[in-house]
């Protein structure tokens, strides 16, 4: 493979994980015009959060059978014309209701996209470079963040709400051309794999019996929901305990999305001297020194914004260390059915997430020690899994069978 088709590529796979979060970030700041135009409060407005979130879960376990029965353009081709449809019908909505139920539709179509593009990975690169592919997705995935809002802020102020919706159903359009166009068909469809619901059941419980699957699956979906905890209590944490303004929180949060960006490009180098186990270990070690050192610090009330700001931003290059290669052990046992695990994979994640997210949501308020409270013990529970899980796993497969390269244990 060339520089210039492997740089394609990754652009390419890194759209398509991009559209998701780009969804979930640019209409943010129309919140408030939102709810005037469709005469509903800010809370309702948020439900249709809520409900792309509840799409995204949904739409993890539908495409991966999907992606494995079919081959990956076709679903992918079908899940981007939905959530192109889904984002025209919201330039045009004009109830609240609606607004909700096309955002679930929108997130359907958007996790075609997610899902596809982690399955291709598995299917376009040797196992053992799979790592270091995730890492450089992160940096395409992780300017979204940092892009989106801003992007949306201006948009909401200068043209209104309902134009966030048409720019992200030309970005819809011009990612299904790239993908179209840009990727090869890297899947044989599997007509052996059935879509009636007994067969996709037993699919992901015989993934999820797989000691290689769920050690990594779930150590690493419970070090990353420390990620969504920051994220979900970041402006209770910055806004209204230390009382900054939303400028400087959209700094901070930049600065932040940098931390885990850098880290998961450091993850590429020290690829090279170590093995994807030895750098998950290590991270989730230096994660949970860090995360006891932050909340014995928060229990004695030690720390103004910037040390704040500098434990949070060590705690998540851990993260960004960790979550490239659990996502690659993760997947690496799996060719013929690699659509299914991806997808599982991708649902467990977003499961932890979401209760991370909601922890968040009952628990801070006006301090920031149930935040690292949240932190410790996901950090400390993901530790225990990794080290009892790897009991079990006979042989760790870091690379394809074909290849045959594994380390034994």
């Amino acid at each position: 493979m060339t520089k210039n088709r492997y740089f394609q590529l990754i652009l390419i796979l890194g759209s398509l994980t991009a559209l998701g979060p780009f969804s979930i970030d640019m209409y943010l700041p129309g919140f408030a015009g939102i709810a005037a135009d469709l005469n509903t409060s800010v809370a309702n407005v948020s439900m249709t959060l809520s409900s792309y979130f509840i799409g995204i879960s949904a739409g993890q376990l539908l495409y991966g059978p999907l992606l494995d029965r079919f081959g990956r353009k076709k679903p992918l081709f079908i899940g981007l014309i939905v959530y192109i449809l889904a984002s025209l019908g919201c330039v045009f909505v004009t109830d609240i209701n609606t607004f909700i139920g096309l955002r679930f539709i929108q997130a359907v179509g958007s996790c075609a996209a997610t899902v596809a593009s982690v399955s291709m990975v598995r299917d376009l690169f040797p196992v053992k470079d799979i790592p270091k592919v995730f890492s450089l997705l992160m940096l395409v995935v992780g300017l979204s963040p940092m892009l989106a809002p801003t992007i949306g802020g201006y948009v909401t102020e200068d043209y209104g709400w309902h134009t966030v919706f048409f720019i992200l159903m030309c970005m819809g359009i011009l990612i299904l051309l790239a993908a179209q166009i840009g990727l090869p068909n890297t899947f044989k469809p599997d007509t052996s794999i059935s879509l009636k619901p007994k067969p996709i059941i037993t699919n992901f419980i015989i993934i999820l019996k797989e000691p290689q699957f769920y050690t990594y699956a779930f150590a690493g979906a419970i070090a990353f929901s420390g990620l969504f905890t920051y994220v979900a209590a970041s402006p209770i944490l910055f806004m209204d305990i230390f009382k900054v303004n939303g400028k400087t929180y959209g700094w901070i949060f930049a600065f932040m999305s940098l931390s885990f960006i850098g880290a998961s490009q450091l993850n590429s180098f020290l690829l090279r001297k170590f093995t994807s186990e030895q750098m998950i270990f290590g991270a989730l070690i230096s994660q949970s020194f860090i995360s006891i050192l932050f909340l014995v610090l928060a229990m004695n009330d030690l720390l103004n914004l910037h040390q704040t700001i500098a434990m949070l931003f060590l705690f998540l290059a851990c993260l960004g260390i960790s979550n490239p290669n659990t996502a690659g052990l993760t997947l690496a046992p799996f060719s013929r059915n690699a659509g299914s695990a991806s997808a599982l994979m991708g649902a467990i994640q977003l499961g932890f997430g979401a209760l991370a997210s909601f922890a968040v949501g009952v628990f801070v308020k006006n301090s920031m020690l149930p935040m690292v409270i949240i932190m410790v013990v996901s950090t400390i529970v993901a530790l225990i899994i990794l080290i009892f899980g790897k009991r079990n796993i006979k042989k760790t497969i870091t690379t394809s069978q074909d290849e045959a390269v594994a380390i034994v244990h």
